[in-house]
């Protein structure tokens, strides 16, 4: 059994689990798992619901030993914040990336009209969506984006979900290290003035010429990052 601090990756929105098999390549042998969302990858055929992510950062954890780092994306972040929050004691610390907009029916509506013209495509918008990732991402993480499947169709339960999360409650309801990591770019960056201010300890970092889609544009960049984070949160000496 290792003696590093576990982690377990959270992927944003319509993406899998494999869209961190290019990040996960530089975590070394420090124990890691990085979990598909309920409808999304392999659990497509599945309702999503916040309760039930939540859940399943947290059912991670516990294959991992019973403590975590846990690292979000987007969507991701959101679902760590909730996490955190239902069972702090399990969560070693946070890294939450491109979750800094407290979500809203406005907020989200971009989102409600990506689904709408993506679902009138005969593929539900795969091949279109793909050659954005292959157009805005290293190939060989387009690649394991597409290879694990892109879940348009998951949009709409996920705006319900979240136009009813109270993400400042929960985040100020979380007692341990946060790490809040934004692209300079990033649309999502709006109130993460807000969001460190809830944090007990938070940290913000912004990432100059970079965009929301951080983790996976820049890997390497962003892996440096987690292990600075997860060797911190292994020491509450560093955390604090």
């Amino acid at each position: 059994m290792s003696d590093l601090l576990p982690i377990v990756f959270v992927h944003g929105i319509r993406l899998s689990g494999a869209a961190w098999t290019v990040v996960a390549e530089h975590m070394g042998r420090r124990p890691i798992l990085a979990i598909d969302l309920p409808g999304h990858g392999q659990r497509r055929d599945e309702r999503f619901t916040l309760p039930a992510a939540a859940e399943t950062v947290l059912e991670a954890v516990d294959q991992l030993g019973g403590r975590a780092l846990v690292v979000g994306h987007s969507l991701g972040g959101y679902v760590s914040i909730a996490a955190a929050a239902r069972a702090p004691e399990r969560v070693a610390g946070l890294v939450v990336a491109g979750s800094t907009a407290v979500p809203n029916r406005v907020l989200m509506s971009p989102f409600s009209l990506m689904h709408r013209i993506l679902s009138a495509q005969p593929d539900g918008g795969e091949r279109v969506s793909g050659r954005i990732f292959d157009a805005s991402l290293p190939e060989s993480v387009a690649r394991a984006v597409k290879n694990g499947g892109i879940a348009t169709e998951a949009i709409p339960d996920v705006v319900r979900a979240l136009a009813k999360f109270h993400v400042l409650s929960g985040l100020s309801a979380y007692p341990g290290p946060v790490w809040l990591v934004n692209g300079a770019h990033d649309h999502l960056r709006l109130h993460e003035r807000r969001f460190a201010e809830a944090c007990s300890h938070g940290r913000l970092l912004v990432v100059p010429r970079a965009g929301h889609y951080l983790p996976l544009a820049r890997p390497e960049d962003f892996s440096r990052m987690v292990l600075d984070a997860a060797a911190a949160a292994a020491s509450p000496a560093l955390a604090g």
